[in-house]
């Protein structure tokens, strides 16, 4: 199974959404935000699967950045900024989906689920605002394993 981890992109300080200080769920990208997550949705688009399953948080920061990638998506909120590890991997099903599934969230639960799945010893991994971490599930041998396939970031496109 493939799991695409995609941590929005740059988006405003909550003293600069409409409600000034205001909600969280509220903040939207930043023009650089705009260029990330186009850039990344363009590299992401000749990249990806077909049948893949594409979940965000309901955050309008999430949202914006998925919409750049112009698929079908469905907001969940098991993926808002308090969102867990498990809810996270119960969501995308792993590791015993067979469908590819793709992402798009916040620091530092992205970050914990990397973590977790390559065994780090950190209980979190740094996620760059509008990078990708592609995780895979495969058996070598008779052992499943968690290899990463690519981080990219939009800096690096």
């Amino acid at each position: 199974m493939d799991l695409i981890l995609w941590r929005h992109a740059e988006a405003e300080d909550l003293e600069e959404t409409d409600e000034g200080g205001g909600a969280d769920l509220s903040r939207r990208l930043t023009s650089k935000g705009e260029r990330q997550a186009s850039r990344m949705a363009a590299w992401l688009d000749r990249q990806l699967p077909e049948g893949i399953r594409i979940y965000c948080s309901p955050a309008v920061r999430t949202e914006q950045t998925v919409i750049a990638l112009g698929r079908r998506y469905k907001a969940r909120e098991e993926l808002a900024p308090d969102g867990s590890v498990e809810a996270l991997l119960q969501l995308a099903q792993w590791p015993d989906s067979r469908q590819p599934t793709l992402i798009v969230g916040h620091q530092p639960t992205l970050g914990q689920t990397v973590a977790r799945l390559l065994n780090m010893q950190e209980a979190t991994c740094p996620i760059r605002k509008g990078a990708v971490w592609w995780l895979r599930q495969r058996e070598r041998e008779g052992r499943l394993q968690t290899v990463l396939l690519t981080v990219q970031t939009p800096e690096m496109l």
